[in-house]
């Protein structure tokens, strides 16, 4: 059995079926983890979030910041489809409460402690170690199913920016989404940068990448994350990032987290994402 960690596929369907067969994924033996975003900008979102959950058990995908903009369009909450967005014949799908269901309840922190993997789309706050990390994921998790309408009306938004363990309610749980969905950079004291969005050249005076915080309490634990397309991929500090902005013209990259091996990057074959790449969930 072989298990693969891939990018951000943000409906890049054409692509990411022809990676698996460069893999020889076998989902009767092999293990696929997904790092989010399955959807949005890309041509495919319909039948790459049809194909996904059509795996079953042999897939583990944690919700990205626009799988949760998704959500969010469908139940009538947050600020509506934008421009560039390729969601809308999801909404209008004859099985678009099926897949809604299966996504709402992906979680947004996979971990597997046999393996020593975790995975988050985006990043994690400094000062969490792995146990309140999948604490705070758990929280939203059961919020997305207890009211998935509140939540989604109260997501949006950059503050609080600082972690505190008296953080409560939608606090918690905005900061929670906006470190696992939106998370690139952090000030020296902690606080989340979530505004550049940018490579790690040309960053804020202070800023420095999430996983490189001095503060950070998951130093020791291995970490796989997608979101961060400027960064691309990326292997040290104990991080495998696997974002390699297939959508903008770049290419879809699979890395094997239980064998040491060099990752496998798709070239993408279709036209680059409209527009820019940017955070669905934010400013």
């Amino acid at each position: 059995m072989a298990v693969y960690a891939i990018g951000d596929l943000q409906g890049c369907y054409d692509e990411f079926r022809a990676l698996l067969d460069r893999l020889a994924f076998d989902p009767g033996r092999d293990r696929l983890w997904l790092t989010g975003d399955l959807v949005n900008r890309g041509p495919g979102s319909l039948a790459t979030l049809r194909y996904v959950r059509s795996l079953g058990d042999a897939v583990a995908s944690v919700l990205g910041n626009h799988d949760l903009h998704l959500l969010a369009v469908a139940a009538g909450e947050g600020r509506g489809l934008r421009r560039g967005d390729t969601l809308a014949e999801i909404l209008a799908a004859p099985d678009r409460d099926e897949l809604l269901h299966w996504l709402e309840r992906r979680p947004l922190l996979w971990h597997d402690a046999a393996l020593g993997w975790t995975m988050v789309h985006a990043g994690l706050a400094p000062e969490w170690d792995l146990d309140t990390a999948t604490r705070c994921a758990a929280d939203v998790g059961a919020a997305l199913v207890a009211a998935p309408g509140e939540f989604y009306a109260a997501m949006y938004g950059n503050e609080p920016d600082r972690w505190s363990d008296s953080l409560a309610g939608v606090e918690r749980l905005r900061y929670t989404v906006n470190c696992m969905t939106r998370l690139r950079f952090v000030a020296a004291d902690g606080r989340l940068l979530l505004k550049y969005k940018g490579g790690l050249a040309g960053a804020p005076d202070g800023a420095q990448p999430w996983f490189r915080a001095a503060a950070r309490r998951t130093a020791r634990d291995r970490i796989v994350f997608g979101h961060w397309s400027a960064l691309g991929y990326y292997a040290g500090d104990g991080v495998v990032s696997l974002d390699s902005g297939c959508v903008w013209g770049g290419a879809l990259t699979a890395q094997r987290l239980d064998a040491a091996a060099d990752p496998v990057r798709l070239p993408c074959r279709g036209a680059p994402g409209i527009g820019a790449p940017e955070d669905a969930v934010g400013d």
